[in-house]
């Protein structure tokens, strides 16, 4: 993918500025200088004024530029005046274009919020995100609204991902009825984790796993440093005690998995059992991959996010500027993971792309 076609997907963005005013900078120039200043490092509108002073002879050869570099104002006030919607949709539409396939593919959706940024005051901002372990990419975000929660955001990013043929999972607040009849659909299968939220179902799947026989698989794990877990995962798929089931569309397994970790240099033994739902018919070892799959959003994306950039220490306050900030996050992490030239972490590959400018246009698939 050239840099060119990186902007192209976002030239499509409806420019809020007034006709009437004389605008000295294109839209898609700010876009796509805040796009490379975050990749090298950037964290704040500030910082990608001064890393488009200092790159402005290397941004001129694939931007127009008519004015120079915008100011940090300026960037900030046109980045918030973007329709989140509509650069979630270019996102997705540029995510379309790298997809290697949905088959077969795990997609985790889970939520988590930016702890810095309150909007007017109010709550954190609680963004739902959907990541891809096969493409190892994010997929898509949706904002939770204020007076929502998860619930209602999980079907809307459901309903506009590319997802025929996968698995997707979910934790427990996205256990409804009412999504597992979307993922069925989307011609896609679910794996939910079922918790309290769902007490009559968990009690229910808890008799099954007392009175009914299930197929087992046992399995060791050595962590190193003292730590050994043992996770046991057994699968019932000929359901003698569950009532009501048909309503949770296609409904074909339910899953215990029972962890016990043991440390080495100390009597701790940590137990724990989890509870899932599953539309698929699969061994207890295939069903544990696609668990243990699950926790990749919170390690590739959630984690990095944080730790490499900084995402928790978000201050942006003005409208739409924080859920635009995270998507563009969530794109210099698509760009930066894929890059495989360079095998080191994140928070380095971005350094180097700060240093190198051929590095950057590597990363950018130049």
């Amino acid at each position: 993918m050239s840099t060119t076609r990186i902007i192209d997907f976002f030239d499509d963005l409806t420019d809020f500025r007034s006709p009437y005013r004389n605008k000295q900078h294109e839209l898609i120039d700010i876009v796509a200088i805040s796009i490379c200043a975050v990749i090298c490092g950037a964290d704040s509108w500030e910082e990608i004024e001064e890393y488009a002073k200092v790159k402005v002879e290397w941004l001129t050869t694939f931007l127009s530029l008519p004015n120079g570099i915008p100011s940090h104002d300026t960037i900030n006030r046109v980045m918030s005046s973007i329709c989140p919607i509509e650069f979630e949709n270019c996102f997705k539409n540029w995510i379309k274009s790298l997809i290697i396939a949905t088959n077969d593919d795990i997609i985790s959706i889970d939520g988590k919020t930016i702890c810095g940024a309150k909007i007017n005051g109010k709550s954190p901002i609680h963004m739902v995100s959907a990541w891809s372990s096969l493409n190892n990419i994010v997929l898509g975000q949706v904002k939770v609204n204020e007076k929502s929660n998860e619930i209602t955001a999980i079907p809307m990013l459901i309903a506009n991902l590319a997802i025929e043929g996968a698995v997707i999972t979910i934790d427990a607040m996205g256990c409804q009825s009412a999504i597992t009849e979307l993922i069925i659909e989307r011609k896609s299968n679910y794996v939910l984790s079922l918790k309290e939220n769902q007490s009559s179902l968990l009690e229910q799947v808890k008799d099954e796993f007392l009175f009914s026989k299930a197929e087992v698989k046992i399995e060791d794990i050595d962590y190193g440093h003292g730590r050994i877990e043992t996770r046991t995962c057994s699968v019932i798929s000929d359901f003698k005690h569950l009532e009501n089931y048909e309503k949770w569309k296609n409904l074909s397994s339910i899953i215990k998995v029972e962890s016990v970790r043991e440390f080495k240099n100390k009597e701790k033994i940590e137990k724990s059992t989890r509870f899932y739902i599953s539309s698929l018919t699969y061994k207890p070892a295939q069903f544990q991959d696609i668990i243990r799959s699950h926790w990749a959003i919170e390690n590739k994306l959630h984690w990095t996010l944080d730790v490499a950039f900084g995402e928790d220490y978000d201050r942006k306050r003005s409208e739409n500027a924080a859920q635009n900030f995270s998507l563009i996050n969530k794109i210099v992490l698509n760009l930066v993971k894929n890059e495989t030239s360079c095998k080191l972490g994140i928070k380095s590959k971005r350094k180097i792309a700060g240093w190198d400018e051929n590095y950057l246009l590597k990363i950018l698939g130049f």
